[in-house]
């Protein structure tokens, strides 16, 4: 059988025999919206567990609306004109809204930037800032010891409005929600205290119930309220398939499950060697993306299996502290160790890469020079066909094979018996 998967603004191609192939995951058929703003306007007039906005906020509250920075694919710019609406029918002007893009631990936008995120009119109208790490209130500790230092305008707002996209996240269990304000709005230590929770099992993606990480993030809602939420699910294409809007917690659940309904894909067993593709340019465009659909895969390879990771990396690590703690460690387990000691992010990334190698080797297909490479303590390849033959030389031609096309929307569920 023959398969392209994506890299960079092309494809490779790999022949696998049909007696290896265990499964192809790729995202389920589900009903979705086929027009963005309407499905935000459903959403909206439709709100799970709480009022509609327009019933929530009152004339003479000041108004902050969370969202999300360039970094992500959130569709500000679709969502941002149906919520203002709302607000304006109960008499709150555009001088009494702040729009926050929450950068966390990211650079600061140009103006174009914010112009090109929440699009000309509001750009315009509304005042549109960025968080600022320097430029924040403290109001407390939550259980796991996270400072709870929040954006000045953010906290001393009336009403907090918070947006977002829901996508499987590898230590948070899932984005959106309330992490608009942690991480989002919040401190680099208040980050750091949070995030070095990654390190624990339940810190997984799909995982809420136990996960430490979303836990403490949905802890500081007690000191810092959220009113309102609108979240969205966004297809390969990211284009808007479903919005929820209301409580915190209950709308953004209601997204989480849409999600699994459509990304979390099924599997019989764990295979002996899953190839997977972040799906081409730019998720692949350097290991820092890259990571995530590694990370995915994990959940599909049993214990001293192998991963084939196909992605470009043409621009290298992608990122400073990353490649700092790379090229530091003498092995793997050195970064994990390193972590639990000192958490830093961009660290974080090159530690959960550290936890993947800990149980089963890596394989990278990409156009980093081999040294590169080799630093990543992954094993190095320029072409997936050597790699899959070299994977069947060493575990067997009998192994049986995964493809991930997908690797950074799809997870990977182990059917229980």
């Amino acid at each position: 059988m023959n398969f392209s998967l994506g890299f960079c603004k092309g494809t490779v191609e790999i022949i696998i025999e049909e007696k290896n192939l265990l499964s192809v995951l790729e995202p389920n058929p589900v009903e979705a919206s086929s027009n963005g703003a309407e499905e935000v306007k459903r959403a909206m007039f439709n709100p799970i567990g709480t009022n509609m906005l327009k019933n929530i906020v009152k004339a003479g509250e000041k108004v902050a609306i969370v969202t999300s920075d360039i970094t992500r694919p959130m569709p500000s710019k679709i969502v941002l004109p149906v919520v203002l609406k709302e607000i304006y029918e109960a008499n709150i002007p555009p001088s009494d809204i702040t729009i926050v893009f929450a950068l966390g631990s990211h650079r600061k936008h140009t103006e174009e930037e914010k112009r090109y995120l929440v699009g000309d009119e509001v750009f315009e109208t509304v005042r549109c800032i960025d968080s600022d790490m320097n430029d924040c209130v403290s109001l407390g500790v939550t259980s796991f010891g996270t400072p709870v230092d929040i954006f000045t305008p953010v906290a001393n707002a009336d009403r907090r409005i918070c947006l977002g996209n829901i996508e499987f996240h590898y230590f948070a269990g899932y984005s959106g929600g309330a992490k608009a304000i942690m991480p989002g709005v919040s401190t680099r230590a208040a980050i750091q205290a949070n995030h070095s929770k990654m390190v624990q099992d339940e810190a997984r993606a799909g995982e809420m119930t136990l996960n430490p990480v979303r836990g403490d993030i949905e802890e500081v809602v007690k000191f810092v309220p959220i009113d309102f939420i609108v979240n969205v699910v966004l297809n390969e294409r990211k284009e808007i398939m479903k919005a929820v809007a209301g409580h915190y917690f209950k709308a953004h659940r209601e997204g989480c499950r849409f999600l699994d309904r459509l990304y979390k894909v099924q599997i019989p067993q764990k295979a002996d060697i899953v190839i997977v593709s972040p799906g081409g340019y730019p998720k692949d465009i350097n290991i820092y993306q890259a990571q995530k659909a590694l990370d995915n895969a994990k959940h599909a390879v049993r214990e001293g299996g192998i991963i084939i990771l196909t992605a470009s990396c043409k621009e290298g690590y992608g990122e400073g502290v990353f490649e700092r703690w790379i090229k530091k460690a003498e092995a793997p387990g050195e970064m994990v160790e390193e972590i639990q000691r000192n958490f830093e992010l961009g660290g974080h990334k090159a530690a959960a890469i550290a936890m993947v190698l800990a149980k089963s080797d890596v394989f990278l297909v990409s156009e980093l020079s081999e040294e590169v490479a080799q630093k990543t303590f992954m094993t190095p390849f320029t072409n997936l066909q050597d790699a899959y033959d070299t994977a069947l030389k060493k575990l067997g031609t009998d192994s049986k094979v995964i493809v991930m096309p997908y690797g950074g929307a799809t997870l990977p569920q182990l059917v229980e018996n």
